[in-house]
Parts: structure tokens; C-alpha cells; sequence
């Protein structure tokens, strides 16, 4: 075997393909990298996985997929050497370099985190660790970038539907014991209603057109109250009774969430432009169906403000992809 590097003639990639259709996405996904970000006033460092995309022009065989990786690479470094900065900014960085180095003309980058948060015990105040998910996602298209932050959080819910049913079952009960309609009325007001419960996941994404950052501390507090309770990896009986009862003192839907955590959006963000993005989602996990239910919605900002204030909002909901594209 030759010790000397080899000469390649025939650069593959930038041959003319067979058929000459351009391409929507190619890259590489799942990456695994290491990476050092910005997050609730200090540094972390993280176990990430990095997706980046681009676009194919139709007389164009293929990309270099090496040169993703020494992108994202090189990006990556550059944060560990440098200062830390949030998960959405090393996303735009990806982007700009991977579209720059394959010579496209469209590129988008996501990177999906996973990160522990030290939390308190609701009622004993014991410290417990919590798994949260962070995700950044940027497009570059010519000179234009365009990012979004977002956050994935687990909670329950406790379904409201079989807890009315629970409810008329022990109103009749309560009135064949000789229990008069105030009675009845007081004493479900007191006594927790069963229902059957749903371990949840909600995610949140917020985008901004001029790029200012949007604080995923905040985010997370949004996904947890959209549910009828937060979780604990760790809970003494206590806790366990604090959880259970403010979870069936507040029962909602997979709908009821989403809609919640745009509500928190709304509310604790009145400085977004009308131009701002928000895709919020739920899934449910069923305990009593074999089947689980999701729930979303994504749009611009100022559609939804006009809908909470009960007036009509955009026929269309924009997408992720199509918002971080931006204006033509």
C-alpha cells in the first residue's frame, strides 16, 4: 500500500445526476456532539444531537457529506474555545457555514439537547434531578438568517371527560344517600374527583424575525403549567399527594394544553412582534387506550393574540419550516 495521498480526478459530487431534479433537503442527521451553550445565566455543557440540511441544485449529482460534520465541527469548537452561547445562536453558525461550504442556497440546522435541572419537591422540599429537552433551529438563505428556540418538558394530565362521569356518579350516590343539593355541591367542591391520568410531554418553539433571545427558563415554565400538574423523577408520599390532588383540582384535555401554553406565551411575552413564531405541542400518553393523542398548533404570533381576544386570526397556519424561510 502507497504511503503517498491519492489524486482523485473525478470529483463524484459535482457531476451531473442522471436525472436532473432538484432536492428539498439533504444532510446528514443525528450527529452526536458535545457542546457547551449559554442557558439560565451559566454555561452547561450538553449531549446533543445536530441535524443540518441544504437544498440541490438540479444539475448537481450530490453534496459533501464530509463537510457537514467539519462544519458542525468546526462550529461546535469554535463555542468550546470561545463564549458559551444559546442553543439557537450555534444553530444560525451551522447553518451559515454549511450553506457557505456546499455553495447552496438555502441551509437549516437543528440541534436537540438534553440537560438536568436541580428542582425542590413541591411539599418536603427534597432536591431531584429533571431531564428537560432544548432544542435550536436556524435557516440560512442567502443573506437572510432566521432562528427559533424551543423546550420539551414531561407533566400529567387528568382526563376532564371521565372526571365528570366519576362526578355525576357521586352526585347520584350522595343524593340516594339523602345528601340535599347544597350538601352534594359542597362536598364535591371539597373531595378530589377521579379520573384516569396521562403522563404528557408539551413542546414549545418561539421565533423572532430580528433574532433577540427568547429565555428557555421561561419556555419551560409555560410547557409545565399548560398541564394539570409538573412530575418529579423523585416524590415522597407528600409530594405524591400534592401532585395527584393539583393535577384532579385542574383536569384538561391534550387541547386544553396547547392552548395553555399559547396563553402563556401571550401573556408573559407582550413585547413579540406580531410577526413572531409559536409552534406549541402535547401528546398525551393514554393509560386506559392503547392509542395516545396529540394535539398542536404553530402560527404567527399576532393570528393567535387576535384569536384570544376574540377577534378572527389568520386563515393559514404557518409552519416552522416555512416562517424560518421567511418573506420572499
Amino acid at each position: 500500500m502507497t504511503s503517498h495521498p491519492l489524486e482523485f480526478a473525478e470529483d463524484l459530487q459535482e457531476a451531473s445526476p442522471a436525472t436532473s431534479i432538484a432536492l428539498s433537503r439533504v444532510g446528514v442527521t443525528r450527529s452526536a456532539k458535545a457542546i457547551r451553550l449559554a442557558f439560565t445565566g451559566a454555561e452547561h455543557y450538553m449531549d446533543a444531537t445536530v441535524e443540518c440540511v441544504v437544498d440541490l441544485d438540479p444539475g448537481q449529482k450530490g453534496v459533501h457529506m464530509s463537510r457537514f460534520e467539519e462544519e458542525v465541527n468546526e462550529a461546535v469548537d469554535a463555542v468550546l474555545m470561545g463564549k458559551a452561547v444559546a442553543i439557537e445562536a450555534l444553530a444560525e453558525e451551522i447553518a451559515r457555514r454549511v450553506v457557505e461550504r456546499q455553495g447552496a442556497l438555502r441551509g437549516m440546522a437543528t440541534i436537540r439537547a438534553r440537560y438536568p435541572v436541580e428542582r425542590r419537591t413541591p411539599v418536603t422540599d427534597i432536591a431531584t434531578q429533571e431531564m428537560y429537552g432544548l432544542i435550536g433551529t436556524a435557516c440560512t438563505r442567502g443573506e437572510r438568517s432566521r432562528r427559533a428556540v424551543g423546550v420539551t418538558a414531561q407533566g400529567m394530565n387528568a382526563c376532564p371527560c371521565a372526571q365528570g362521569l366519576m362526578r355525576e356518579q357521586a352526585e347520584a350516590a350522595l343524593a340516594d344517600a339523602g345528601f340535599d343539593r347544597d350538601e352534594i355541591t359542597r362536598i364535591v367542591g371539597l373531595v378530589p374527583i377521579a379520573t384516569h391520568n396521562q403522563r404528557a410531554r408539551g413542546t414549545l418553539v418561539v421565533g423572532v424575525p430580528d433574532g433577540r433571545h427568547v429565555p428557555a427558563d421561561q419556555l419551560i415554565e409555560i410547557v409545565e403549567e399548560g398541564m394539570s400538574s409538573e412530575i418529579y423523577e423523585l416524590l415522597k408520599r407528600p409530594d405524591e399527594l400534592y401532585v395527584v390532588d393539583r393535577a384532579h383540582r385542574r383536569p384538561r384535555f391534550v387541547e386544553d394544553s396547547v392552548r395553555e401554553m399559547v396563553a402563556g406565551v401571550i401573556a408573559q411575552f407582550p413585547d413579540l412582534p406580531d410577526d413572531a413564531f409559536v409552534s406549541a405541542h402535547q401528546e398525551n400518553f393514554e393509560t386506559i387506550h392503547t392509542h395516545d393523542v396529540e394535539a398542536a398548533r404553530h402560527g404567527l404570533l399576532g393570528d393567535m393574540r387576535a384569536e384570544a381576544a376574540g377577534h378572527p386570526g389568520g386563515h393559514r397556519h404557518l409552519t416552522l419550516a416555512e416562517w424560518l424561510d421567511g418573506p420572499e
